[in-house]
């Protein structure tokens, strides 16, 4: 069985990791940790969690772990956005160049990524844009946790018309998925709200309409563990 370490930006990541990946990949032979939240500092010998913005903090946190755990049948993943990415990111300004094309904007960071941490063991996921942009799948879900949501949900039924993908909504400052549902649903809380949602809507459901969430899942589900000579 393979072992896997997920490290989530924040608690929305965290708790979808938990309740939604890990038992879905345990079906495959893929065990997952507890979902780690990534170092943003750390500071007089303490680590703090949570936010994803300090790319030092984060690879530090990450080699840690690489370095605790050295089998083969262990794995490394992270649940990251690309709205609002760290700065000091590696091949930020190249991969600026690919914004015309976000599917081939984040693989470039992906790869720029997995190049500085040099471990095949290493399977960097930067989301599109937002974790948001996963419960654009079935944006009908928002009436469970609203009550008198028609005209929101149509609001956001129409965000959708603009874009192939649930994943090609914008990171603009105003636009990004986030920004928008808070448009119509100002009590949207992040933490509580999305996993629950993503949960309804169903790990089939966003994978189907977000191929990059995809494509990462799957190759999550395919990992192997090395025979031993």
């Amino acid at each position: 069985m393979a072992r896997l370490y997920l490290f989530a930006e924040g608690l929305t990541e965290q708790t979808f990791a938990d309740t939604v990946l890990k038992p879905h990949l345990a079906n495959f032979g893929v065990y997952m940790q507890k979902p780690t939240l990534i170092a943003h500092a750390r500071r007089k010998g303490r680590v703090h969690r949570g936010g994803g913005r300090n790319f030092t903090a984060m690879q530090n946190d990450i080699n840690r772990r690489r370095k605790q755990e050295s089998g083969n049948d262990v794995f490394f993943t992270t649940m990251i956005d690309l709205y609002a990415l760290p700065t000091k990111f590696p091949g930020v300004e190249e991969a600026e160049k690919l914004r015309h094309d976000p599917y081939k904007r984040v693989a470039a960071l992906e790869r720029s990524w997995f190049d500085e941490t040099s471990d095949h063991r290493f399977i960097p996921f930067i989301q599109l844009h937002e974790f948001e942009a996963y419960l654009f799948s079935d944006v009908s879900q928002f009436a469970f946790f609203f009550d008198n949501a028609d005209s929101q949900i149509s609001a956001l039924h129409d965000v959708l018309h603009d874009f192939q993908s649930p994943e090609r909504i914008d990171d603009g400052q105003h636009t990004a998925p986030s920004k928008r549902i808070i448009a119509q649903f100002p009590e949207y809380s992040k933490t509580t709200v999305g996993p629950q949602m993503a949960e309804r809507i169903g790990l089939e459901n966003i994978r189907s309409k977000c191929p990059h969430f995809k494509a990462w899942v799957e190759r999550l589900e395919k990992l192997e563990v090395p025979e031993r000579p």
